[in-house]
């Protein structure tokens, strides 16, 4: 696919998400869930169309789109591993565990591996403060995280 029919293809998908959802209330953020779920990020090429469709700024489209962690202005590795970084996790060797997560898939926060296998991000919380250290691998939690389900998680993205 060359690069004027891959603009071509973003336009016309993007058009068809903000056509679906532009008279919903508040239709900001349900139209960049559908497109990042469409595309797996927020195509640059998209801001200004949505921004056009919704009578805001690119500068607004662009803001929501940086505030929010969950959206990516570029593609995601093949698994997205979320790593716990709040207190409780803290307090259980969270900050070990991911040193050497990170260090085993050769990844740093907000990267993606070489091999496109995964892209490891940081947040800080996700809610299994009772079962510290936790960690969420493509939507699915783990809690209580110790080097052998660590290893495990290597592995899976490795897959």
């Amino acid at each position: 696919m060359n690069i004027r029919s891959s603009v071509d293809d973003v336009l016309s998908r993007t058009s068809a998400i903000i056509e679906a959802h532009k008279l919903s209330e508040g239709p900001l953020l349900p139209i960049l869930h559908a497109i990042q779920e469409a595309f797996g990020f927020i195509p640059e090429d998209a801001k200004p169309l949505i921004a056009h469709a919704l009578n805001l700024s690119r500068a607004e489209v662009h803001g929501v789109v940086s505030f929010y962690h969950d959206f990516r202005s570029e593609p995601s590795g093949r698994h997205v591993l979320k790593l716990c970084r709040g207190e409780a996790c803290q307090s259980m060797g969270a900050d070990r565990l991911a040193d050497e997560l990170k260090r085993a898939l050769d990844v740093e926060w907000g990267g993606t591996a070489a091999d496109g296998a995964v892209t490891v991000e940081p947040v800080f919380c996700l809610g299994l403060c009772a079962c510290a250290p936790s960690a969420m691998l493509d939507g699915e939690v783990y809690g209580r995280l110790d080097n052998e389900s660590c290893e495990a998680l290597v592995a899976e993205v490795r897959r």
